[in-house]
């Protein structure tokens, strides 16, 4: 994920300041009621999952709003947000990230699971990144999703890779947030989609410089599910069944997550 306006998003993000509200994909819910189809999850409270699509629609406008300094953690600061990257066709990254995070809530309500997202539409400014954080942070989260695509200019660079918090700064941060990153790279690759060939290793990346991820409080990765300027995984990440599988991959790691440690 490439910055178009601003330095570059870091992490796992909040909502602030959005406008009406753009059209959800078809099939698709804008937000979860918590409510479980299964007759076996109804007495118990719904586990809460944070689902943050990187970016929004609208701050490219605001250049004031998200280029101002906010807490990063680790002493540091970064600009509130970015407006990240596009495909060389124009197909913009906060259009994906909105797209595929509402996929995925829908799949994830489908199995019982309360779905919170960061932001509320693809119109917006914001919110930013220590917002972003703080959602899944009031919300309690078993699991907290930044959705992202990269804009790398290495040649041949292709593929995905979920980053976590490294070294930790609390324990959610450690083994909970590894488990999390590791499952949803199982889903991702079995969704049939390669790990990237550019950045981290076998798929994974421990961060230190990413906001999101450095001040959340609840197990948290960020995916980047793959780089939008290389042509063939623009082709799949700008498809409606690509989305589609990539939303199957995500939901797929984090029912495997909860299931394993999130009393799901």
């Amino acid at each position: 994920m490439r910055s178009l306006v601003g330095l570059v998003l870091s992490g796992v993000l909040l909502v602030a300041g959005c406008s009406s509200p753009a059209p959800v994909p078809s099939g698709v819910a804008r937000v979860s009621s918590g409510a479980s189809p299964a007759s076996s999850s109804a007495a118990r409270e719904p586990v809460a999952v944070v689902l943050d699509p990187g970016h929004n629609g609208g701050n490219a406008r605001r250049p004031d709003v998200i280029n101002a300094p906010v807490p990063a953690g680790r002493g540091r600061t970064k600009p509130c947000n970015t407006t990240g990257t596009a495909t060389d066709r124009g197909y913009a990254e906060h259009a994906f990230n909105w797209d595929v995070a509402q996929r995925v809530g829908s799949l994830l309500t489908a199995r019982g699971v309360r779905v919170i997202y960061t932001r509320p539409d693809d119109s917006g400014v914001g919110p930013c990144v220590d917002e972003r954080a703080a959602v899944g942070n009031r919300a309690g989260a078993a699991a907290v999703v930044s959705i992202h695509a990269d804009g790398s200019t290495v040649a041949g660079a292709r593929g995905f890779h979920v980053a976590y918090s490294s070294p930790p700064l609390n324990e959610a941060q450690g083994g909970p947030s590894v488990a999390l990153a590791e499952a949803v790279r199982a889903g991702l690759s079995s969704g049939g989609f390669p790990v990237s060939n550019y950045l981290g290793a076998e798929g994974l990346a421990p961060r230190d410089d990413l906001a999101g991820l450095n001040l959340s409080e609840r197990p948290a990765v960020l995916v980047e599910c793959g780089n939008m300027r290389n042509p063939a995984e623009a082709a799949v990440l700008s498809s409606v069944d690509g989305r589609q599988r990539y939303a199957a991959g995500i939901a797929a790691g984090v029912v495997s997550f909860l299931r394993q440690h999130g009393g799901f």
